[in-house]
């Protein structure tokens, strides 16, 4: 775990997760299975070496706030010799460089730990101080232990004050100070045990365990060595990963928040067991569980406590601070099952426009799970049901927060939007070209259809959106481009049985136009900026992403992947029915720009926010008075409905010219 996860609050989902037990001999192995998977490197280079010793010190100090520069030259620049016994060790599973490195990394924990300390004695801990150190980052490592104190200190008022405030502490004495810094101090523990190498009560840890922890630090370092996206994942962080992939979980359904009075529910999640007993509040404070106190437990009790295997049920008892200050106590009996992130999940609506609706589609992922429920799925029933409800006349498909998922759902959603043909090309290591293709010759919906997306819109999502865009079915709204991640990556962390958990990048997938979305993203066919567009996210700004290129379209498949044996089938079922490449839209795309320009131009709203994102870009303040607000409504989401009836009226009047 990162320890830049201190910044926030620590929530989690209840589920449950097998341990793996690694060991330095399973490093090797482990790594060369990815360079086998992998699209580029084949090989622990000089290269790869170079970048595992930084990746290594970055994931134990992204903040850089335990290091000083003169701890971290040697290997942030290691001379050639350094590199050679790396590389030397890696064959002959020997990782004592490592071994060094953790070493050097456990002093500074301890130093950092001794500051802390240190400074909680001192601090007054004030809004000033807070405002002194708000929001500041740190570019390079601190170059004294002097400068490395000063850093601990601002991170600790900040820290501080940030508990306070979500605590809703309204005495501010020593007292309270101290008990939010011993606290913190449990929060820092965590993040810090595997450094130091004792457990949660200090213990120092067996050798075997000690082994575990080297062999997942090199392994996670290794694996995000060879590009953006590869990543080596612990059991617990794969079954996150799963359920947000699946959005679904086995659990009771409740988020903690690990506070100063104890571990208390910070959140429901919908349709989960807590949320249907009804008694359950965010606030509420767990202080037993299966009738054993956990008064004075630490935040790791509970949590194995309500992770306990081999039981469906389970009763937590509750303490509630009501508004006149008295304290209530209760019990609810819960059921662990599985359950639906509902929220995460498609979600339409609609409109009434003319003489029909304009539906409104809002995809947050690209999901599937074992019980074969899917995006896809969900997409077909919301378009049957909003046909019901009158007549479709267009269709607004959102995609701005959506970060991407399964391939094969996004192939199955652009299906629904195109008779046949090819969605996405995927290009592999040693230059195979595999053709993804819709097979159905039906199409769901062919009328005005308009995608909305930002620079947070990933993979999938980028996919979808040029794809349909290639083919003409649609005119993509939203940021001048998204995200720009065109690569491929074949994991096993949707297979609980896995001896590993890993995801690791095999090629590059371009769409029917050859064209590939990395780097570039998918280029907006009408701007209408949304909050994302002065961020500076995107595969441009990680380390070490794979370069883009281009591929021969595919507007007439070339079956080139088909085996023989069932090309017949393709060539009488398949091809002649082939979705036809549109050029309406585009021919409208100058009226539609215009139109859309005026609009944004004429609304007080949305001048606003295009003022507060240029006062943003230059680093200028700006404030919004009340009345002004135009965070109330969705601006973007609102143009996209305008430009889609547009769309609308050209058609009709492009059709009646025809007639």
């Amino acid at each position: 775990m990162k320890l830049k996860s201190l910044w926030v609050p620590l929530l989690l989902i209840l589920c449950s997760a097998n341990s793996l037990q690694l060991t330095r001999r399973d490093i090797r192995p482990s790594m060369q299975e990815m360079l086998n998977y992998h699209v580029e490197y084949k090989e622990f280079s000089p290269q790869i070496a170079r970048r595992s010793l930084k990746i290594f010190i970055e994931q134990f100090d992204p903040e850089k706030l335990y290091l000083t520069s003169e701890d971290v030259k040697s290997y942030l620049e290691p001379k050639e010799e350094r590199l050679k016994t790396v590389i030397q060790g890696f064959k002959r599973d020997d990782f004592s460089v490592y071994e060094a490195l953790s070493e050097t990394l456990h002093k500074s924990v301890l130093r950092a730990k001794k500051y802390r300390t240190e400074l909680s004695k001192e601090l007054v801990f004030s809004e000033a101080e807070l405002q002194a150190s708000k929001g500041e980052t740190y570019l390079d490592y601190a170059k004294s232990d002097a400068e490395l104190k000063t850093r601990i200190q601002k991170q600790l008022v900040r820290l501080m004050l940030s508990e306070k405030r979500t605590s809703g502490l309204k005495k501010w004495g020593p007292d309270e100070r101290n008990r939010v810094f011993v606290l913190w101090e449990k929060r820092f523990q965590r993040i810090e045990a595997p450094y130091l190498l004792v457990d949660a009560s200090g213990k120092p840890l067996l050798q075997v365990t000690k082994d575990q922890y080297l062999a997942m630090h090199a392994l996670k370092a290794f694996a995000k060595s060879l590009d953006a996206h590869t990543s080596y994942y612990t059991p617990h962080e794969a079954h996150e990963l799963r359920a947000s992939l699946e959005k679904q979980f086995e659990g009771v359904g409740v988020v903690l928040r690990e506070g100063i009075d104890g571990v208390s529910i910070v959140e429901l999640i919908k349709g989960g067991p807590a949320e249907r007993a009804g008694k359950i509040q965010s606030g509420d404070l767990i202080v037993e569980i299966d009738s054993q106190s956990m008064a004075n437990a630490s935040y790791e009790e509970v949590l194995a406590k309500l992770q306990s295997s081999g039981q469906s049920k389970v009763n937590l008892g509750f303490k509630r601070t009501l508004n006149d200050g008295s304290e209530q106590f209760y019990s609810v009996d819960l059921v662990r099952e599985r359950i639906v992130m509902q929220d995460e999940r498609l979600q339409y609506s609609y409109e009434p426009y003319a003489d029909g609706i304009i539906g409104k589609l809002t995809l947050p992922s690209f999901y599937e799970s074992s019980d074969e429920s899917s995006c896809e799925k969900d997409m077909r029933e919301a378009l049957r049901a909003l046909k019901q409800k009158g007549k479709l006349l267009g269709i607004v498909l959102d995609m701005r927060e959506n970060s991407g998922g399964f391939l094969n759902q996004a192939v199955k959603v652009s299906g629904l939007f195109i008779s046949s043909g090819v969605v996405v090309i995927s290009k592999y290591s040693q230059g195979e070209v595999q053709y993804l293709r819709d097979l159905d010759p039906r199409s769901y919906y062919n009328g005005p259809l308009v995608i909305l997306t930002s620079r947070a819109s990933a993979s999938a999502a980028e996919i979808v959106a040029q794809a349909l865009q290639d083919w003409g079915t649609a005119l993509v709204i939203g940021d001048d481009r998204t995200y720009g991640k065109g690569t491929i990556q074949y994991q096993t962390v949707t297979d609980p049985g896995a001896p590993s958990y890993f995801k690791v990048t095999v090629g590059r997938y371009y769409t029917v136009s050859g064209r590939s979305t990395q780097i570039e993203g998918v280029q907006a066919d009408i701007v209408v900026p949304t909050y994302y567009s002065n961020a500076r996210i995107g595969e441009r700004y990680l380390e070490f992403p794979l370069k883009s290129d281009r591929i021969p379209a595919a507007y007439i498949d070339p079956l080139t992947d088909v085996d023989q044996r069932n090309r017949m089938w393709f060539q009488h079922n398949y091809l002649p029915n082939l979705q036809k490449k549109i050029s309406l839209w585009t021919q409208m795309l100058p009226q539609l720009k215009l139109n859309s320009a005026y609009r944004l131009e004429e609304n007080k709203d949305y001048t606003l926010f295009l003022q507060a994102l240029d006062d943003e870009r230059s680093g200028a303040s700006f404030t919004l008075s009340p009345k002004d607000n135009w965070g109330i409504d969705d601006l973007q989401l609102i143009e996209s409905v305008n430009i889609l009836k547009d769309m609308v009226i050209l058609q009709q009047q492009a059709t009646a010219k025809k007639e």
